[in-house]
């Protein structure tokens, strides 16, 4: 596990009894929160994960085909981001061409897969929307 790197929300000592989530007599604080979010709050970052989490290994220019629209220089950042934070895993193999494979750490299997309720709770809780009315002419 790596080791935690200084918070970017400063903890407010009035606030940690509120920023507890209570559960079946066991209290979870939520500032471990902060640098998972500040990946994962990016655009692109869940889609680079669940890619990844559908393959083995990815390299880079097949993750830039399956992400339509993500820019070369976003995807670089992104998976930076991911690296850092433990997440995905970086592989470079020592070619001609040099060869980068991407892949999900065991942390990374871990998230993804308590994102599924998260997931299934999204879906469930988005209203249903009514069809735009038409407008007359």
């Amino acid at each position: 596990m790596k080791p935690l790197r200084k918070r970017k929300v400063a903890r407010v000592v009035d606030l940690d009894r509120a920023c507890v989530i209570r559960e079946g007599g066991t209290e979870y604080c939520i500032y471990p929160l902060d640098d998972v979010m500040a990946v994962l709050g990016k655009k692109w970052a869940l889609f680079i994960i669940a890619v990844l989490g559908n393959n083995n290994t990815t390299r880079f220019n097949d993750l830039l085909r399956q992400l339509k629209g993500i820019s070369p220089r976003t995807l670089t950042d992104r998976l930076k981001e991911l690296a850092t934070e433990g997440l995905i895993e970086r592989a470079v193999f020592a070619e001609v061409p040099l060869r980068v494979e991407y892949k999900l750490t065991e942390a990374g299997h871990r998230m993804r897969k308590a994102l599924i309720p998260f997931l299934q709770w999204s879906i469930e809780f988005e209203p249903v929307r009514a069809p735009a009315p038409k407008l007359s002419r």
